[in-house]
């Protein structure tokens, strides 16, 4: 039984399918779209992605030189290595995540297996209207101390009293500037 197995072998040994894997994502940063079948592009979307990810944390050379070694590790590619940290890297640098799209192209007509293309969502001019942004930082979002919980305390009857005197206060005040101002 194969409870809890969640990788797709892609109907290979585990060689032959690390070696398309590798070759898929090489190809995917060079060109940054690739048409493939559905369950090759599902599979490469876990692979290539974290690879996108250590080429943002960076920050001395040595760090740079060691996840260049290890994207390479996985690619066995120099160029494509060269590519995901010069061109790609600096466009997803703001993006906290979700590298790659795939759209699905409907049935190859000989074998009647489902395409899809596979594309990096940066390098996109038709969708990538956001672009421009993905070179600002990433939004620090902040969790904790207040969200649902929030909600829950603004309803209570406290809470409503507490909105109508500062609400009247601040109604007052300008007509307290009006009588100082006569």
């Amino acid at each position: 039984m194969r409870h809890g197995d969640k990788i797709n072998n892609l109907g290979r040994k585990k060689a032959h399918r690390e070696a398309l894997l590798a070759n898929l994502a090489s190809q995917l940063i060079v060109h940054k779209r690739i048409v493939t079948t559905l369950a090759k592009a599902k599979a490469l979307r876990g692979y290539v992605e974290p690879l996108i990810t250590k080429t943002k944390k960076t920050a001395s050379p040595e760090q740079i030189m060691h996840q260049h070694r290890v994207v390479f590790s996985y690619l066995g590619d120099k160029i494509a290595v060269k590519e995901l940290f010069t061109v790609v890297a600096p466009k997803v640098a703001g993006r906290p995540g979700g590298y790659s799209r795939i759209l699905k192209l409907g049935i190859r007509p000989g074998d009647n297996a489902e395409l899809a293309m596979i594309e990096l969502v940066d390098f996109n001019d038709v969708y990538g209207k956001g672009a421009d942004k993905a070179t600002e930082p990433a939004k620090k979002t902040r969790r904790g101390r207040g969200g649902a919980g929030t909600a829950k305390k603004a309803d209570s009857p406290k809470a409503e009293a507490a909105v109508e005197t500062t609400e009247a206060e601040v109604v007052e005040k300008p007509k307290t500037e009006e009588k100082a101002a006569e």
